[in-house]
């Protein structure tokens, strides 16, 4: 894999140093064999909070760092708890008479580092508590839990608790509540694949795992790949197992461990929005990349029960701009306004023209991959699925239509194209039959009335024959239409027009523009190519 590095042994120290652009942030001057992200404005008056780890689970921990979360946050190497000084220097660089906390997640390099470094400091005079993270539920109760995202609940309410003064006993006592009331879970598509390095997949396309950590080791149980629904309900129905209070409030982390794309993140809280669980949580922090696992394609699930102490500390604002919470509700309404109808005509019969929209329909569906696999060489890879939509609905509704009049049937598609269908070519079409329609109106000439319809797409779209578009199947097929030649005539002129698309590799106009004559050669426009099939289709019709 291919990824943004310059040298694999400086990747920790600049991304911290990119971080530092951040005016607010500072970093110790034993950078970078001492990485330590501090608050530049902290003045010692209060309790510190201080957290940290192994780096790859950016934004975690640096990046909550500020007021209203951690004073201080310790970085090692990737996946990898920073030595027992790195910790020591934070404690000594931001601890104050009020002493500091020191917010520790529950694997063996970190209890252990950051441990004697507490020991250490307490022996120089400081007054340093600890806590330890555990709310992974994954492993069961009888097995030391792992520390996992809901730690970002212990920075946030400690950090708060300590901008209001509060003593350290009073805030490690907090802290320990929220740890005793937190559980995590999480589930991946895919390892994590570490910058720089070749990594081997232990999954399959077909595996998925589930009660992961976030340092790439192996879930607790593969379990099939299955649809975003039936994967988060396994998921939440081990997290609400775990839950002690079963008619609690609480507030969730809905973390990203790294590679879900947004849109795939907002799928998945649609998921959650499904299960039980879903109507006792009142806020939610996310979606987003809070402690990731580099770059895994996963997410995790963390839920506090909720208090009045913890709700008032979650709640209050935080400079770090990673840590954002909303409310949590069921999606809102409101009224839509009142469209035209989509088809406004009533229905009439005509077999022949039935037969013609279903036999286009069914082919615009069977050939959703084909076209697709061809639009992913020169454009974006969705052309088959824009045309199998529009076949999907016009088969939907073939009883519904006009198809005894051909200047209403042109119309009622237009508006079908213009609801339904996705993507310029849907917009384009619906012009053209929309066109085509007002024209046939005032003089019932098919062929005629489609170059009308052809020239308001040229005249709103811009393209024209040999910009390497549908137009250079549309225009000879319909110019063949028009002057009354038989159905074969007209398919061979847009096949012919399809396949001289392959030729055509510089253009001014559209995406071919942005393409190199390398990729376009021999390629012909999908669009052009859907074209010249359906009349293909037409012609062989009885």
């Amino acid at each position: 894999m291919k990824f943004f590095i310059n040298e694999s042994d400086q990747i920790v120290n600049e991304a911290i140093n990119g971080l530092l652009t951040n005016p607010k942030l500072a970093r110790l001057d034993s950078f970078p064999e001492v990485r330590v992200v501090i608050r530049k404005d902290w003045d010692k008056s209060k309790v510190a909070v201080i957290s940290g780890g192994g780096s790859g689970h950016e934004p975690a921990h640096a990046g909550f760092v500020g007021k209203g979360m951690l004073t201080a946050a310790v970085c090692g190497d990737i996946f990898a708890s920073p030595t027992v000084d790195a910790v020591l220097s934070a404690i000594l660089a931001v601890t104050g008479p009020k002493g500091c906390l020191l917010v520790i997640k529950n694997y063996t390099g970190d209890r252990l580092n950051f441990g004697l470094a507490a020991e250490q400091a307490r022996a120089l005079g400081y007054d340093v508590t600890t806590v330890t993270v555990d709310d992974d539920i994954a492993l069961g109760q009888d097995v030391k839990k792992r520390g996992l995202a809901g730690t970002l609940f212990v920075h946030k309410i400690a950090g708060q608790l300590a901008e209001e003064g509060k003593s350290l006993a009073e805030i490690a006592i907090a802290a320990q509540k929220v740890i005793n009331h937190t559980a995590s879970i999480g589930l991946s598509l895919t390892e994590c694949q570490h910058l720089g390095q070749e990594t081997t997949s232990r999954l399959t396309d077909q595996e998925v795992e589930l009660g992961l950590g976030i340092h790439g080791e192996p879930g607790i149980e593969v379990i099939p790949y299955a649809p975003a629904d039936q994967l988060m309900a396994l998921a939440v129905e081990k997290l609400e197992a775990s839950l002690t209070v079963t008619n609690g409030r609480y507030a969730m982390i809905f973390n990203n461990m790294g590679s879900v794309s947004p849109i795939e993140m907002s799928l998945l809280v649609n998921s959650f929005s499904r299960t039980n669980l879903a109507a006792q949580i009142d806020y939610m922090i996310g979606p987003a990349a809070l402690m990731s696992s580099i770059n895994m394609s996963g997410f995790s699930v963390s839920v506090i029960l909720l208090d009045k102490e913890i709700e008032d500390a979650l709640l209050a604002d935080a400079e770090p701009h990673a840590w954002q919470v909303q409310s949590f509700k069921k999606p809102a309404e409101v009224a839509s306004p009142q469209l035209p109808e989509t088809i406004p005509y009533e229905p009439s019969a005509n077999l022949k023209v039935k037969q013609l929209i279903e036999e286009t329909g069914n082919l615009l569906v069977s050939i959703e991959k084909e076209i697709n696999s061809l639009d992913a060489k020169v454009g974006d890879g969705d052309a088959g699925s824009t045309f199998a939509l529009a076949g999907k609905r016009l088969l939907l509704v073939a009883d519904k239509l006009p198809l005894d009049d051909t200047g209403k049937l042109l119309l009622t598609i237009g508006r079908i194209l213009a609801r339904e269908a996705g993507g310029s070519s849907g917009v384009l079409l619906s012009i053209l039959f929309t066109a085509a329609g007002n024209a046939y109106s005032k003089a019932p000439d098919l062929g005629k009335s489609l170059l009308e319809g052809l020239q308001k797409v040229k005249d709103y779209g811009g393209a024209k024959a040999g910009d390497r578009t549908m137009i250079d199947a549309l225009e000879p097929a319909f110019e063949a239409l028009a002057k009354k030649e038989p159905a074969a005539t007209v398919a061979k002129q847009a096949r012919l027009g399809a396949e001289h698309t392959k030729t055509i590799t510089q253009t001014k106009f559209g995406r071919s523009s942005y393409l190199s004559e390398t990729v376009l050669k021999d390629i012909p426009d999908p669009g052009a190519e859907v074209i010249a099939r359906i009349f293909e289709k037409i012609a062989l019709l009885k």
